[in-house]
């Protein structure tokens, strides 16, 4: 699948609970595109269709080296689901075997395999430490490879996730940057989240990095260090060790999906 010139390019596309990416290998070609052709290759009326993209490319000292873009076409921060979806698409690429360390923009990550069934994953993936946040009663800003603020709602099914999502995203005085938004409701003893992420500026079905977020914040104000935590269409599980401040040992675990295969013509 490494059959990639100036004019068409051979794609796979993934999903990790509904988060969906569209996956090139240039492990051993370049793959060249502007950000104003990414924008259209994951456009869901005129192109592929997905939240972002994600390149692989060749490392010196690791299996690869992820490159994460939005959909917007911009380069962006560490996606968990993509992360994780990236993986099985190396194994499936033979790129790596089922166990995997890659290098991404935030660091080194360590990923296992386990293939299921003929285009179904679980994948567990190491996630960078956390050594500071900012916390209170009811809200959460963190960094857990991307930037999220974590905020406790009611009714979270009929929430407007968009309308304050992006209230909060573009509030100069919580993130110079802007940030992504994560909405949790604990309801029956389970944890639910819905996310608004910048860059694709929407609610997604998920968000590995806000699922990351969530389960800190969820341990911060109810305790425990192995949290699950229910999206639209899936539940994934974090695990971490909690040290002083600290959160290390972080592993985001679920499910990803093999879509489908073709080719975009640039």
């Amino acid at each position: 699948m490494n059959n990639i010139d100036t004019h068409k390019v051979k794609f796979s596309k993934y999903h990790g609970a509904g988060n969906d990416f569209v996956m090139v290998n240039a492990s051993s070609v370049p793959f060249v595109a502007s950000d104003e052709e990414i924008f259209r290759i994951c456009h869901r009326r005129t192109g592929i269709g997905a939240d972002g993209l994600i390149v692989v490319m060749p490392s010196d000292r690791y299996d690869f080296r992820m490159k994460y873009y939005n959909c917007d076409g911009h380069e962006s921060t560490f996606c968990g689901n993509g992360g994780r979806c990236v993986a099985a698409f190396a194994f499936e690429e033979k790129i790596a075997s089922e166990h995997i360390v890659y290098e991404a923009i935030d660091g080194i990550h360590e990923a296992f395999v386990n293939k299921i069934s003929e285009n179904e994953f679980v994948v567990s993936l190491s996630m960078r430490d956390v050594e500071t946040y900012k916390l209170d009663d009811n809200s959460l800003l963190i960094d857990t490879g991307s930037p999220h603020y974590v905020t406790k709602v009611k009714n979270l099914k009929n929430y407007d996730v968009v309308k304050n999502g992006s209230a909060i995203r573009y509030d100069k005085k919580i993130s110079a940057d802007g940030v992504n938004v994560d909405f949790i409701e604990l309801i029956d003893g389970q944890y639910n989240i819905r996310t608004y992420e910048r860059g694709v500026e929407d609610e997604t079905l998920a968000c590995g990095t806000g699922v990351t977020a969530s389960a800190i914040a969820a341990s911060l104000w109810y305790g425990g260090n192995d949290i699950n935590i229910k999206t639209t269409l899936a539940t994934l599980n974090v695990k971490f060790q909690k040290e002083d401040d600290t959160f290390i040992n972080i592993v985001l675990t679920g499910p990803a999906t093999h879509v489908c295969d073709g080719y975009y013509f640039i």
